[in-house]
């Protein structure tokens, strides 16, 4: 992806432009980001997602000062009239189901994959929203059709409604307000409160970008190497043949504390460990996401990721959806060309070693890869 060229997706600056002047910075209204032509997915369309088992979605309604809300899924008696005002249906990971989708999510792609959330389109009623609130992560907001007034407001008071089933801020004092037309698009920072109000019927699509915190992200690379780690049966038992009798049972001794904190300071120094667990936690795909496995077969032809696969490298390894290879040489370098472009030639196919078309094969086997019908 070409970083310096200027984009009208980015209102004419380059990404990196963008990146370095207003990248969880200050707000930044496009106009004309898109232009407007069809949909993601008409309203119909997204009803139908939202009725799925496999899709999350949720419905938010506004009756004056009282909210409203109910997880999905959501078939189509479970939604109000199309007349009534003030009511929000939210479809999540739109782009796990949707080529379009998709697409507009890989137009954000110079920001890294690992960052790059999903792509979530609400359709709203007349003055349907979901309150003023604040999202802990980074969000561009593109209207697909109608229009939408947004107001923001600057980092301050996080203080939320106790009596509202959405985390609607309790004291909103906007700074901004700007009206969207199809094609326009917001980019907000975290941290930053905003409304978005539907005039008239309208459809929003929000381009989300993951945040994880401290203690849930050391949780959950820990936990990797909890069920990597196999005991081996040539590790030291512990010992303490110099230890005497004691009328405190029971303290824990601190020679046991001292081994045992031993123990895990080895296994956190494992060369590598923390990136290849880190890795393989960001790959993971969403907890919805199953892949359709398909019978193995000759690649003569070029490759392409799925739309749902998550694959990342560093210095050292391949992840995929939420697995580690170790990779090297040519090997490495294709590997990683095809975690940035999303496709290997069949030029490119064809100089990779034994093992690593094998493992490619194996991919397209579990529904991760797919042959491309015409040579690249």
């Amino acid at each position: 992806m070409q970083t310096t060229q200027p984009t009208p997706l980015l209102g004419g600056l380059s990404p990196a432009q963008f990146m370095r002047r207003h990248w969880q910075k200050k707000p930044l209204l496009i106009r004309q980001a898109l232009a407007p032509a069809t949909p993601l997915i008409d309203r119909a369309g997204l009803f139908e997602l939202a009725a799925r088992e496999d899709v999350e979605s949720r419905l938010v309604v506004r009756n004056g000062a009282r909210w409203a809300l109910r997880p999905g899924p959501l078939p189509r008696r479970a939604l109000p009239a199309l007349k009534r005002a003030g009511w929000t249906l939210l479809v999540q990971g739109v782009d796990l189901h949707l080529d379009a989708a998709h697409e507009l999510l890989s137009r954000f792609r110079f920001v890294p994959d690992a960052r790059l959330d999903d792509v979530m389109v609400s359709y709203a009623s007349d003055g349907g929203g979901v309150g003023p609130h604040l999202d802990s992560y980074d969000v561009f907001l593109l209207q697909i059709h109608g229009r939408r007034r947004w107001r923001v407001a600057r980092p301050g008071d996080a203080a939320l409604d106790p009596g509202a089933p959405l985390k609607i801020l309790a004291h909103f004092e906007p700074d901004e307000e700007w009206l969207l037309e199809p094609g326009d698009m917001l980019y907000l920072p975290p941290g930053w409160g905003h409304d978005g109000v539907a005039v008239g019927e309208c459809m929003t699509c929000s381009i989300g970008f993951q945040a994880p915190r401290r203690g849930d992200i050391a949780q959950q690379v820990l936990q990797r190497l909890v069920d990597a780690a196999e005991p081996d049966e040539d590790d030291p038992l512990y010992r303490d043949a110099r230890l005497v009798a004691t009328a405190a049972p029971g303290l824990v001794p601190e020679d046991l504390q001292a081994f045992a904190f031993d123990a895990v300071r080895r296994a956190l120094e494992q060369p590598h460990a923390l990136a290849c667990a880190l890795g393989e936690v960001l790959s993971e795909p969403k907890p919805r996401v199953a892949f359709e496995p398909a019978e193995q077969a000759a690649l003569t032809s070029g490759v392409r990721l799925d739309r749902r696969t998550k694959m990342m490298y560093d210095k050292r390894f391949v992840f995929i959806n939420g697995e580690s290879f170790r990779a090297g040489g040519r090997d490495a370098t294709l590997m990683r060309r095809l975690a940035d472009e999303r496709r290997l030639p069949s030029r490119e196919l064809a100089t990779l070693s034994g093992d690593a078309h094998e493992l490619l094969g194996q991919w397209v086997a579990a529904g991760w890869l797919h042959t491309e019908t015409n040579k690249l």
